[in-house]
């Protein structure tokens, strides 16, 4: 029985399928189709970290860090950039420490 996935995997993936004797194609994406599948993969991968078990949880943010070092690396932004813009948009607007939810906000009439 043939699974059908057509989604972006770690590169070791088709090696690891083929280990198991099992068989598999692949394609090589284009650099559009590859920054959008990274887009998508990041979207999975936070899912998965939204459902884990509290014992899943490194595995399941190591595979987000992953995915946000591989756009990063797509779109050639460095790491320190992003680091910046975070402390920026921290001093801004604040971080999540004092775990605040917002519960409603009326508009000024």
């Amino acid at each position: 029985m043939r699974n059908h996935f057509n989604k972006l995997v770690r590169d070791r993936i088709p090696d690891l399928i083929r280990a198991a004797g099992k068989t598999c194609d692949t394609e090589v994406l284009s650099e559009t189709d590859y920054r959008q599948a990274l887009r998508a993969k990041l979207i999975e991968e936070a899912q998965e970290v939204a459902t884990a078990q509290d014992e899943d949880l490194i595995t399941e943010l190591a595979d987000v860090q992953e995915v946000l070092m591989a756009l990063m690396a797509a779109y050639k932004i460095s790491p320190e950039t992003v680091r910046k813009t975070q402390m920026l948009r921290r001093e801004a607007r604040g971080s999540f420490r004092q775990r605040i939810r917002l519960l409603w906000t009326d508009e000024k009439l």
